[in-house]
């Protein structure tokens, strides 16, 4: 469970199983396998039609639904995505460079390493531009973060820390809860939406942006080519990153993707 995310660039796999029946399927097909190799290492033999488990999907006010499922009917619907991986091949949405590349998840909970990680990418006075519209965004769009506080609220389930975390600037204090508000919980990125938080967690560069740049990079997506050749995305997986944070950091790559692509990122909390 966690975080779905999806680039939305058209293509023929999307349009016979649609972007959800993509993303359970993959999800379906590891948890199989998962637990297929686990019985298989304990001795048992029994055939995929015979190895039942429960699945329970939890939604995000917390109800949940639980169903007997065997292992044979996921990998079955899985099977379902082999005939259509090749249209995987050279796909511009193709982060991974892997079928269905352009699919992503960020697993729950979501690390106390990681809420910190995000607080520590924020621009500071030291940006001042990008600093003001931070503190605009998160004052003037009412990201109070109250709707990730019920999440929070589930103990251990969407994070793994009970307590949200802050970064006080002598202006204002920007806290974790809206952070993941802002990021995740308005529906699918658009591209305008996108830059700001390409810039906000310093996935491309902000050295040297002024304010006509800025605007550029959110509103024009004919100068948008161009002016990346200049910001690159510039994230990378590192040695001391936690699972959260990796999952984070490729969430931003995919959102980046997306981005020069000049369409949408889906999201599914």
């Amino acid at each position: 469970m966690g975080v779905d995310t999806a680039i939305n660039f058209p293509c023929l796999p999307k349009d016979q199983l649609t972007t959800e029946g993509i993303i359970e399927r993959l999800k379906g097909r590891d948890r199989a396998q998962k637990i297929v190799q686990y019985y298989r290492e304990q001795g048992d033999h029994r055939p995929e039609s015979e190895i039942g488990f429960e699945m329970t999907r939890r939604a995000s006010d917390g109800t949940e639904t639980t169903e007997l499922v065997t292992a044979d009917v996921l990998l079955n619907a899985a099977a379902e995505l082999d005939g259509l991986s090749q249209y995987c091949v050279g796909c511009p949405a193709n982060r991974t460079g892997k079928a269905f590349g352009c699919i992503g998840y960020i697993n729950y909970p979501i690390s106390q390493q990681a809420e910190w990680w995000m607080l520590k990418q924020l621009p500071g006075p030291e940006h001042p531009v990008l600093f003001l519209m931070l503190q605009k965004g998160i004052h003037e769009f009412g990201y109070t973060g109250e709707t990730a506080r019920e999440l929070r609220n589930q103990v251990g389930v969407f994070f793994e820390s009970k307590d949200t975390f802050g970064r006080q600037f002598p202006e204002f204090t920007a806290t974790t809860d809206s952070l993941f508000e802002m990021t995740f919980m308005l529906g699918p990125i658009q591209p305008g939406h996108a830059a700001m938080l390409l810039l906000f967690y310093g996935a491309i560069s902000r050295e040297g942006l002024d304010p006509a740049t800025i605007m550029a990079l959110s509103s024009n997506p004919d100068a948008r080519e161009s002016l990346l050749e200049q910001h690159p995305f510039q994230m990378k997986i590192e040695q001391g990153d936690d699972h959260s944070i990796r999952d984070i950091k490729m969430f931003l790559q995919s959102l980046y993707l997306a981005y020069r692509l000049n369409v949408a990122l889906l999201l599914d909390v």
